[in-house]
């Protein structure tokens, strides 16, 4: 039989924090980023691996301090300039700095900026910033010296939760007996749960099959050889 034509169709994910599910491995982050006022200076950190959670705590953030967001690789400094006047701002994955010195130099200015304004500054990235690659030593060391908090790696409870969720925000339902087949047998990994999930969206699609136990975890076997 033919394999049925998939699409890259976009997924929307739920960002909201009625979808963020609270877990040990994410309590404490999140108490941090709602206690603004325990803030070192204003400014915070948040650290975790691929998937663990960063863009939708940040997305949570930004929501409730009317935040503008940008992406750490983006900067310019035209742009540092016209977020100078805002009084909370959320940088993305500033672990992608290295390739780029004009971003670089332009965080620098955001961060200066925010302290001269007194503002909020909230920083994610998958590592700590001296994994960062940055060359400008002025910006290195202000990173070095922010407050962080961590993202932990997800227990059962998470990982299901997550699993439940990335499932929906594709619009596909499935058992509580799949997911839990899935998080016994599955690395315990967030970011290869959206892997797995978008790659069983794709095998469905083109096998035109329901995503059934038998079927995911044919394709979690094939995943992990």
């Amino acid at each position: 039989m033919m394999a049925q034509l998939t699409l890259d169709w976009p997924t929307k994910a739920a960002l909201s924090r009625d979808h963020f599910f609270i877990s040990p491995a994410n309590a404490h982050a999140l108490s941090v980023i709602d206690d603004v006022g325990l803030w070192p200076q204003g400014k915070m950190i948040l650290q975790g691996p691929k998937g663990a959670g960063k863009s939708h705590l940040g997305a949570i953030w930004a929501r409730d301090h009317s935040s503008q967001t940008v992406h750490a690789a983006s900067l310019t400094l035209d742009l540092a300039e016209s977020l100078s006047d805002c009084h909370a701002i959320l940088v993305e994955d500033a672990d992608q700095l290295g390739p780029y010195p004009q971003a670089q130099e332009a965080l620098f200015h955001l961060h200066n900026a925010q302290s001269a304004a007194v503002g909020l500054l909230l920083i994610t990235a998958k590592s700590p910033p001296r994994d960062w690659g940055m060359s400008l030593p002025d910006l290195a060391s202000r990173m070095a010296a922010m407050a962080c908090t961590k993202l932990d790696a997800p227990d059962d409870n998470l990982l299901q939760a997550l699993l439940v969720k990335l499932f929906a925000d594709r619009q596909i339902d499935v058992t509580s007996a799949l997911i839990s087949a899935l998080v016994i047998r599955m690395e315990r990994s967030c970011a290869r749960a959206g892997e797995l999930v978008e790659k069983l969206d794709r095998a469905s699609l083109a096998a035109n099959r329901p995503i059934s136990r038998p079927f995911a975890l044919e394709i979690l076997e094939q995943m992990q050889m």
